[in-house]
């Protein structure tokens, strides 16, 4: 099943999808709307999909160790592009400041840059292959519950979530 109804269509901006038609990156483009992550490294080269026995329509989450509000513990995310959905540690208030790790090494995520939004928030890097480029990347805000992430492939951004809750 396909999970249509989790993605927030009205803020996710795919501009080139003939990209993952191409690509050799961990993203699947399934029925030309649906973006799937479908392997993911932290920046040791470790994976982050799959490593623990979570889904989301069948499809293995995508995990990262998140510290926050004195707490610490998994975050397993949907794989798909513009899905609000996680399980494990979610008791977390609204805007706090994340600090997002490896599951499997304990190291921080690379740091790529601020989201730019006047939130204060910054982008982090989940890499999209094993060779750990900037040009194939997930970037994802490290202020929970704030929806904004871009894919990039090639250097190039071709899928963008920007939700415009306030946080």
């Amino acid at each position: 099943m396909m999970p249509t109804k989790h993605i927030d269509s009205g803020n996710l901006s795919v501009t080139d999808a003939n990209k993952f038609k191409q690509s050799d990156t961990g993203v699947d483009l399934l029925k030309d709307v649906v973006i799937v992550i479908t392997q993911a490294f932290g920046p040791m080269g470790d994976n982050l999909v799959g490593i623990s026995d979570v889904t989301f329509n069948g499809f293995p989450a995508v995990t990262v160790r998140v510290r926050a509000d004195g707490q610490e513990g998994l975050v397993h995310l949907s794989p798909f592009h513009g899905d609000r959905r996680k399980k494990g540690l979610t008791d977390i208030p609204r805007g706090t400041n994340c600090e997002i790790l490896c599951p499997v090494s304990g190291e921080p995520l690379d740091r790529v840059g601020s989201v730019g939004d006047g939130s204060g928030a910054d982008y982090f890097a989940i890499y999209l292959t094993p060779k750990l480029s900037e040009g194939e990347l997930v970037m994802v805000s490290n202020v929970w519950d704030h929806y904004n992430s871009r894919i990039v492939d090639n250097f190039d951004i071709v899928s963008q979530w920007a939700a415009v809750d306030d946080i």
